[in-house]
């Protein structure tokens, strides 16, 4: 057993997984909220500048 599996094991599994892999959630929510502001400024006829396009 090593030494910080104790640590490990007292914390919930989503803790865990946010530590392994990264928080997909959180991830998601941000490219959400940019994609809704690019979409209504899509809308109300505001071109896009090339960083919010993601182009070089």
């Amino acid at each position: 057993m090593k030494p910080d599996s104790t640590l490990t094991e007292e914390l919930p599994i989503y803790e865990s997984l946010i530590r392994e892999r990264g928080d997909v959630v959180e991830e998601a929510r941000v490219v959400a909220e940019e994609t809704q502001h690019q979409m209504s400024q899509a809308l109300n006829g505001v071109a896009a500048t090339p960083h919010e396009t993601g182009a070089p």
